[in-house]
């Protein structure tokens, strides 16, 4: 979902000292005359009751339990004269902001501000299913300093598959201040994707969103209780033909910021991104392994220079050879000048928006 509360998750340096009373210290059993004749899995369950059955499980199953030094059996019996030693593990949560050396792509860095390219494939934030091998695990690693900093100075996120420019505080300052920026929808972003079919040359998409009432992962319109206003700008710019069905690149710029808002009104105009494969045309997503979406361009106000901040980074490759298949060239400055003029300027719009990666 959607996460606008950037309190702290953390705080301080990621040392290597292990802290007084380490919860994953190990842990050596006392056994009772009442423990004689149980099952293992059952005694080490009823002496160690902080960590879950479950949890226990896996470690006698993974050789983390021993007993008298040799690996545990989950069905042992306990004679009561055992040294039984319980060595607890990490959950994947909880080495989820471990620094990594995690490939970034640096666009922009000064004192203050990072701006990164981040490729398709990349998560942003560790959860469920993804608790490594994130941007921030990168950010970590080669900023050890942002340890200090909430969430490592991410202020939002993409899709795991969605390429583009990303913004982050390397302090707190600066962090706030991004934030404000957000909330005030002043920030300036700009989305290239390519869509099956042909939309109107230009349009706007003002319909509600909230979650799916069949499906609690997706977003859908809706115009129940608890949705809220979306809308997004778009603009045709070139059409192209791909496995012999007409496909359009069009430039969305978002008034809102909903999850996956691009993805789910285009969708809901019946154009929907090519290799969606969550709002898209299922038979067709073998077509392209991704959602065809990328954020273009980013715009803001330096922090503490207060100078307006511009960038615009090159189509990913992967991206640049779907259009090339649709036969779809790259649109010239001369052609994006021409179609903002017939859109409205780029100016008029505030555009707040968070593609965020419920994965």
């Amino acid at each position: 979902m959607p996460d606008n509360d950037f309190d702290a998750d953390f705080e301080g340096e990621f040392g290597e000292d292990t802290p007084a009373g380490d919860p994953l210290a190990p842990i050596e059993l006392e056994l009772t005359k009442g423990d004689c004749g149980e099952r293992l899995d059952k005694v080490v369950a009823r002496l160690v009751p902080q960590f879950s059955r479950g949890r226990l499980q896996s470690w006698i199953e993974e050789g983390h339990v021993t007993v008298d030094g040799k690996p545990a059996k989950v069905r042992a019996t306990v004679y009561g004269d055992e040294k039984i030693l319980v060595v607890p593990q990490p959950a994947p949560e909880d080495v989820a902001f471990t620094p990594e050396d995690v490939p970034l792509d640096v666009v922009f860095e000064d004192d203050n501000l990072l701006v990164i390219n981040k490729p398709a494939g990349l998560v942003v934030h560790p959860g469920a299913g993804n608790w490594s091998g994130t941007m921030l695990n990168g950010l970590l690693h080669r900023w050890p300093q942002l340890g200090g900093v909430p969430r490592a100075g991410i202020v939002h996120r993409l899709d795991k598959d969605t390429s583009g420019l990303m913004v982050v505080g390397k302090d707190l300052p600066t962090q706030t201040d991004l934030v404000r920026q957000l909330q005030a929808r002043t920030v300036k972003r700009e989305y290239w994707c390519i869509v099956w079919g042909t939309p109107r040359m230009s349009g706007t998409i003002d319909a509600s969103m909230g979650r799916d009432q069949k499906d609690r992962v997706k977003m859908a319109v809706s115009a129940s209780m608890g949705s809220k206003p979306a809308i997004t700008h778009y603009q045709r710019l070139a059409e192209g033909v791909l496995d012999g069905r007409p496909v359009s690149l069009v430039q969305c710029r978002l008034e809102t910021g909903r999850t996956h808002q691009i993805r789910v009104h285009m969708a809901h105009l019946g154009f929907s991104l090519i290799g969606d494969q969550v709002y898209g045309k299922q038979h067709m997503a073998h077509i392209f392994p991704r959602q065809a979406l990328q954020a273009r361009r980013l715009g803001l106000i330096h922090p503490f220079t207060g100078a307006q901040m511009e960038w615009n980074v090159p189509l990913a490759e992967d991206f640049v050879e779907l259009m090339q298949r649709a036969g779809i060239e790259e649109p010239d400055e001369a052609a994006l000048a021409a179609a903002a003029a017939g859109h409205g300027d780029y100016e008029d719009y505030d555009i707040y928006d968070d593609e965020f990666d419920d994965e």
